[in-house]
């Protein structure tokens, strides 16, 4: 039998080189931080929410929140945008 029957195939795997995203819950932020206060993703890895600065954040609207914050950097779903805003925070993002 010829060696290329012999030797095994393998498919093509597209996880090394798909992004990383760490998503937050608005019930952490909630959680976490202050009212007024500046939501980066420095400020996600100091209070234990991400693990690094490799890939993106995204924010997803599960849970409720009540304080008015203000994020830069992250993404945010539509939901979550709307929920943010409704309490008074805003969305700046890079």
């Amino acid at each position: 039998m010829p060696l290329y029957r012999r030797i095994a195939r393998r498919g093509f795997n597209n996880k090394r080189f798909q992004d990383a995203v760490h998503e937050v819950s608005i019930a952490d932020l909630e959680r976490k931080f202050e009212a007024g206060s500046e939501v980066t993703p420095q400020a996600l890895i100091e209070r234990g929410l991400i693990s690094s600065l490799q890939g993106s954040v995204k924010v997803l609207a599960n849970g409720v929140i009540r304080k008015g914050l203000t994020l830069k950097g992250v993404r945010v779903s539509a939901g979550a945008r709307a929920k943010i805003e409704a309490a008074g925070g805003t969305v700046i993002e890079a």
